[in-house]
């Protein structure tokens, strides 16, 4: 494999050229480890980790690497953007009912769990409380994208999926605070101190998110832009100035990039699959480079004497500091047992621990490297044990759910001459509104089912033709009933011909 220039030699095209081929080459591996990673239930994070240590110093590719600052940097910046795609990827309605109790696994959650894992690490390895109070925050934040990897096979009810959503993307920021005071010189301040500062930043973080994203769907939803690859662009550009904005405010930037993603992604905006398929796409390519990066850095010949420390620790936090945290956050909310069940076997760790472990490297705390080591031995090797276990877990508690009605998948483009919109809608498999009518649709007046597009055929539809799943409608509708002709296109999607009628939800859209 070709190896970076030497420093004392000049860029030129060819070692461009080289460069583009490996990493090439590591998006088309890491891209078929996503194939492999489904069937065998694992979070494909594991095997981008393995990509990177293979072309690491002990590996084939024997690439030198031990950039920590570097590697923090372009942590951070993947991190942001897979914020983004989660957030984009939320649906409010979801995670509404379960807001109350994933603010509280965030926030108290997280500090039961930082206490008792620090306890363990200080008590059973001898690690020094600052050592420990890090290695504690550090793997005390979940990761959503690993939990969702391998429950994809099982869905489980809307209200725990949004609270593993909710607390995944929520608790990213406390946990980013705490690791950064805990790795700064000097004395660790008073709790109470610090808990002000948290509330304080988290607060800005909020504003400035919900602020961001707000401004940013009102441009977008009247600003008609020549071309819909614009769209996903500037979606992107506005999560990540919510992000600059709020850490240049010295609040929670990544509550920012969040909260702004979720506003935007329920907002209803112009040519949404194409964006929502844009921020997948990105999401993917930082979540691989990252891995990959923190693959790079690790020297698993110096981690023989961390892996006993790493597996205990990571019992004490799995065994122990989890289930305390969920059973202590998610005691006002009377959750049943099952479900705490579910929710502490599912607290995966993934990118997060990994990029906040170099943090105290970046600040040359004594001992960070050795934090670093356990922090990575313990996610893979919890991640190996957890991941599997997952699905079998959800059915043994008889918490994954049977096939729902599917939502549709609608994609709105502005008519600006007409002052209209262009609904494209897509009938999934499970929609109800199969076998239903053109005319049971009852769709408000100013909007009309205009084209019906059928096995690759289209044709003008009449009032009685029935539609069917796998159809695509081009329905036209003005202004002001775009709104309510989508959300009773959902409705009859998700309740049939009688929505609204038998006390179906009319909603079902985006709000």
């Amino acid at each position: 494999m070709p190896g970076p220039a030497r420093r004392d030699q000049p860029l030129t095209v060819h070692h461009l050229n080289q460069l583009l081929l490996v990493c090439s080459l590591v998006l088309l591996v890491a891209v078929a480890a996503v194939r492999i990673s489904s069937r065998s239930g694992l979070p494909s994070l594991l095997v981008y980790l393995g990509i990177g240590v293979a072309m690491g110093q002990d590996g084939l590719g024997d690439i030198q690497f031990n950039n920590a600052a570097m590697t923090q940097v372009i942590g951070y910046a993947a991190l942001v953007v897979i914020l983004a795609e989660g957030g984009l990827s939320t649906k409010w309605k979801e995670i509404k009912p379960a807001l109350p109790a994933a603010t509280s696994l965030a926030l108290v959650g997280v500090a039961v769990s930082v206490g008792v894992t620090a306890a363990g690490a200080h008590y059973l390895i001898g690690l020094e409380w600052r050592q420990s109070l890090i290695i504690g925050a550090v793997v005390s934040s979940t990761d959503a994208a690993a939990v969702f990897s391998v429950l994809r096979r099982i869905p489980l009810p809307a209200h725990l999926t949004g609270t593993l959503e909710a607390e995944s993307g929520f608790n990213d920021a406390p946990v980013v605070i705490l690791v950064v005071s805990f790795s700064m010189a000097g004395p660790v301040e008073h709790w109470y101190v610090l808990v002000g500062e948290i509330a304080l930043e988290l607060a800005i973080g909020a504003a400035i998110g919900l602020a961001v994203g707000w401004l940013g769907a009102f441009g977008l939803r009247h600003v008609a832009l020549p071309a819909s690859g614009l769209y996903p662009i500037a979606v992107m550009a506005i999560a990540v100035t919510a992000y600059a904005a709020g850490a240049l405010a010295h609040g929670s930037g990544f509550l920012a990039v969040y909260l702004a993603s979720m506003v935007l992604g329920n907002a209803r905006l112009p040519h949404w699959p194409a964006t929502r398929g844009f921020a997948e796409g990105v999401g993917w390519i930082a979540q691989i480079g990252m891995f990959v990066l923190l693959g790079l850095l690790v020297t698993p010949h110096g981690m023989g004497d961390d892996i006993v420390p790493a597996l205990i620790i990571g019992l004490v936090l799995t065994i122990v500091a989890r289930p305390v945290s969920v059973v202590v956050a998610l005691l006002p909310f009377r959750v049943p047992w099952p479900e705490q069940a579910l929710l502490s076997w599912a607290g995966l760790r993934g990118a997060v621990p990994i990029i906040l472990a170099t943090i105290p490297m970046v600040n040359q705390v004594e001992g960070s490297r050795r934090i670093f080591n356990i922090v990575f031995v313990l996610v893979v090797v919890y991640t190996l044990v957890q991941g599997p276990t997952l699905p079998w877990l959800a059915r043994k508690l008889r918490l994954g759910e049977g096939p729902e009605a599917a939502d549709l998948g609608i994609e709105s483009a502005p008519l600006e001459r007409l002052r209209g919109h262009l609904l494209s809608v897509a009938i999934p498999e499970g929609s109800k509104m199969h076998g239903v009518e053109i005319s049971e649709l009852r769709l408000p007046a100013g909007a009309a089912v205009t084209l019906v597009v059928r096995e690759g055929t289209s044709f003008v539809p009449l009032p009685s033709t029935v539609l069917r799943r796998g159809d695509e409608l081009l329905v036209v509708a003005t202004d002001p009933v775009r709104d309510a002709a989508e959300r009773r296109l959902r409705a009859v999607g998700l309740g049939g011909k009688l929505a609204g009628w038998l006390g179906t939800p009319n909603g079902g859209a985006r709000s």
